[in-house]
């Protein structure tokens, strides 16, 4: 597989580089029988020690869904770790919306959506139905990656936790994205599907808007996100000026779904699964139960001890009575709740 891998990126040539994951650099390689491959080569200096990327390699193996990156093999001799993917042919979703100029793709809105509900069709995938259930950790635009026909697909689990049936939180050290760290991971170190949930919702933002989480569009403008649902023309504000002729009440919809996502507490946010319901049914959503996002800013220490000081005192100024105060993960919510009658 090393052989084959270093001929079919022609010794891993500079020009065949098409992105870097987590660990190491990512290549665009061809087959003997033409099939073209990414090969993801781990870099010497990678933190991911081999345990961990022979976890990485059995978990993806057994998996299958239509919104889950394929492997399709792995090398692990000597000092050299390798994994071979299934290659998209449109790269990755941070490169189609938050690219330059030349890489940039017009996506429209139908595209956008369908972007949105396949990427949270594989988070429930991941959470609810793979043996034992995943937590991704690290749901970006990066690792988004899009097919011949913008249908995404969720790569790079370098950085996953595996979730035994009988464990609903588990404490460990913070690996992820900033600008998608949910506060009680990034903060805390709370690991749970939440989490996910957290960074789905700011993915959607991202899909929406055409703006990167990282930069100012995102910030104290998402804590005013919540006061704008009560003006909808401003909400529309957030669109890509570049997007036309989308459905106003839809778009708002999946705005206001992002928010859900990426409410301050955990367990008031909706589980994958209720995502996928509302991305997926016309319905009006109980806005009443919004309460505010939680944003993690590592280089400021007052917005961290904020954040920690909102974290600590939730159950008393975010927490409504419809949701579980328990920092463990909770379907609090019901559907009929978010839905009203």
């Amino acid at each position: 597989m090393r052989y084959l891998s270093k001929s079919a990126t022609r010794n891993f040539h500079p020009e065949n580089k098409i992105g870097g994951g987590g660990f190491g650099v990512v290549y665009k390689g061809i087959l003997r029988d033409g099939t073209p491959v990414a090969i993801k080569s781990l870099s010497a200096e990678s933190k991911q020690g081999t345990v961990e990327f022979l976890t990485e390699i059995n978990m993806i193996s057994r998996i299958r869904h239509p919104n889950l990156v394929r492997l399709i093999g792995c090398c692990v001799e000597d000092g050299n770790r390798i994994l071979v993917y299934e290659y998209l042919n449109n790269n990755s979703l941070a490169t189609a919306i938050l690219g330059s100029r030349g890489k940039h793709v017009d996506l429209n809105w139908g595209t956008r959506a369908g972007i949105c509900k396949g990427t949270a069709a594989g988070l429930v995938f991941l959470h609810d139905e793979a043996e034992p259930h995943i937590v991704h950790r690290d749901i970006k635009a990066s690792n988004v990656l899009l097919d011949e026909n913008f249908d995404p697909k969720i790569g790079d689990f370098g950085l996953a936790k595996l979730f035994p049936d009988n464990v609903t939180h588990l404490s460990t050290r913070v690996a992820g994205t900033v600008g998608y760290l949910a506060p009680e991971y990034a903060l805390l170190g709370q690991l749970t599907k939440k989490v996910d949930v957290y960074s789905f919702g700011v993915l959607m933002l991202e899909v929406i808007s055409c703006t990167s989480s990282s930069k100012a569009a995102f910030g104290e403008d998402l804590m005013g996100l919540v006061e704008w649902l009560k003006d909808e023309e401003r909400l529309l504000d957030i669109v890509d000026p570049n997007l036309k002729d989308y459905p106003d009440d839809e778009v708002i919809r999946f705005i206001t779904i992002a928010l859900f996502c990426t409410q301050a507490v955990s367990n008031q946010r909706p589980s994958m699964r209720q995502v996928v319901e509302m991305l997926t049914k016309t319905v009006k959503l109980n806005v009443s139960l919004l309460t505010k996002p939680g944003i993690y800013r590592p280089h400021s220490s007052s917005s961290s001890s904020n954040g920690a000081r909102s974290l600590k005192t939730a159950g008393k100024q975010l927490v409504n009575h419809f949701a579980n105060t328990s920092p463990q993960i909770s379907n609090s919510y019901s559907l009929s709740q978010m839905f009203p009658r």
